[in-house]
Parts: structure tokens; sequence; C-alpha cells
């Protein structure tokens, strides 16, 4: 028994996004109320024992980094509110998370759910790197991807683009 706790649990709703490179899931542990602190070290080290280099929080407060770094996981903080202007906000995500997979780390990219904001942002670095073309298929590749629609909030994120993206973007 020891053993397989050991290894730990997912997170809860984890997908990759791009195979063994980046993943999305809510906040190891849960959310608010639901958050479990016996439950977050289980999905952390679950993380860990998978390989990934990097947790990559979009969350506003700084919740869960005392674990990570407790239980020896790097992990990054590139706060996004919902009030925050996509315009100024995201183009610097996408750089950090460019860098990172160039360098060949394996992420976790979570907020406090994996909800509309975390599908926005995660079609928006699609279509930032190019890996897909229009904005209608980014959502539609996302929304498959996450097995869920895309609300509003998500959909405006998109909406902005390509407001958000300075010429000369990367083409990966």
């Amino acid at each position: 028994m020891k053993n397989r706790w050991a290894q730990g649990i997912p997170p809860r709703n984890f997908t990759w996004v791009l195979k063994d490179q980046l993943a999305v899931s809510e906040r190891p542990g849960g959310y608010s109320r639901n958050h479990r602190r016996v439950r977050r070290h289980e999905e952390i080290l679950w993380l860990r024992q998978e390989g990934f280099n990097r947790i990559v929080s979009l969350l506003p407060s700084t919740h869960n980094l005392h674990a990570y770094e407790e239980l020896d996981v790097v992990s990054s903080h590139l706060p996004f509110a919902r009030t925050d202007d996509p315009r100024t906000c995201l183009v610097p995500i996408f750089e950090a998370l460019q860098k990172w997979l160039d360098a060949g780390e394996r992420l976790l990219l979570h907020r406090e759910e994996l909800g509309d904001e975390v599908m926005g942002v995660i079609a928006g670095y699609l279509l930032w790197t190019k890996r897909l073309p229009s904005s209608n298929q980014a959502i539609s590749v996302v929304e498959h991807l996450l097995e869920r629609q895309m609300g509003p909030p998500g959909r405006e994120l998109i909406a902005a683009y390509p407001s958000w993206v300075p010429s000369g973007n990367p083409s990966t």
C-alpha cells in the first residue's frame, strides 16, 4: 500500500496540451473550499514522479507555491487575473512557456480550476506559436482536448487576438 501512495495521484482534470511537454490541470489539491492538503501532497508527488520540471501557476495569489518548494518541485508564478488586460499579460506568459519548453522542460500549467481562462490562455498560446492558424481552430482544438465548451471569458481572450500579438512572434 505504501508504494502505491508514494507514487501519488494525478491532479484533477489533468490533460496534455503538447504530449510529454505541456499539460494543464486544476490547482494541485483542488480549488478554494475543496482544497485538501493531503491531496495536494499526493498530486505534487505524482507530478514529480512523472518527470515534470516546473509547475506554472497562473493564480493571482501565491497559493501552493510553498508546497512546491517543500517537495523540491520548481515552480513559477505568472499571475493572470480575470481583470488583467490580455494585451499586456499574455505575451510574457507565452514567452516564458516557450523559453522553458525550448529548454526541454516538462510543464504543468494551472489556475484554481481548469476553466475558461486557462482554456483561453492555452488557445492563445497555440495561436501565438503558430501551431494553429485561426482562432476558431484554436478554440475547437482546446475544447476537444479538455472535453468541455469554452465559455465567454476564454472566448474573450481569443477575440482580442491579434491585438495582443506583437509583430515578430515566434514560429515553432
